[in-house]
């Protein structure tokens, strides 16, 4: 059970790190091409798509399936696997304390200015560096998170 635990959290973890790593290299670049209009009204898009039942499953998988490992007893778990499901249990959890903190707070006044009729340049300017600054941050908490739960599930 504890391997199925483990196999699962450096899934979830991996998956959410890739999808963070798009976004990273993929998207945010990509939307940066835009006209103010159409970066504003492209995120609101986006952010009104993403939370969705697979990614809030991958999500919250990201924590629970670590936390899962950790509390399962398995007879021959070495100190250093626990040491690194640990660790990359923190920084899962660093990485949505990121997100749950700044990221999502800007999304939701993003998807406010909408309502207000708020000018797209000054929108984006309160939006845009800030958002980009906190994915990346975030973005390498959950790529360290998945290098730690990937090194636990072959040592």
């Amino acid at each position: 059970m504890a391997s199925l635990l483990l196999a699962l959290a450096v899934g979830c973890t991996g998956l959410y790190a890739g999808f963070m790593l798009i976004f990273q290299t993929g998207i945010m670049p990509a939307l940066a091409r835009l006209t103010d209009a159409e970066f504003v009204t492209a995120m609101r898009r986006i952010n009104e798509a993403v939370p969705r039942a697979v990614f809030m499953t991958v999500f919250l998988g990201v924590l629970a399936f670590p936390v899962a490992a950790l509390l399962v007893p398995v007879d021959g778990r070495t100190d250093a696997q626990r040491w690194l499901v640990l660790g990359g249990l923190v920084c899962a959890a660093l990485n949505h304390a990121v997100t749950v903190g700044g990221n999502v707070p800007l999304n939701n006044a993003l998807a406010a200015s909408e309502a207000t009729g708020d000018e797209p340049s000054a929108v984006r300017a309160a939006f845009e560096r800030r958002w980009n600054g906190l994915h990346r941050v975030r973005t390498l908490l959950i790529t360290v998170a998945f290098g730690l739960l990937t090194a636990a599930a072959v040592v």
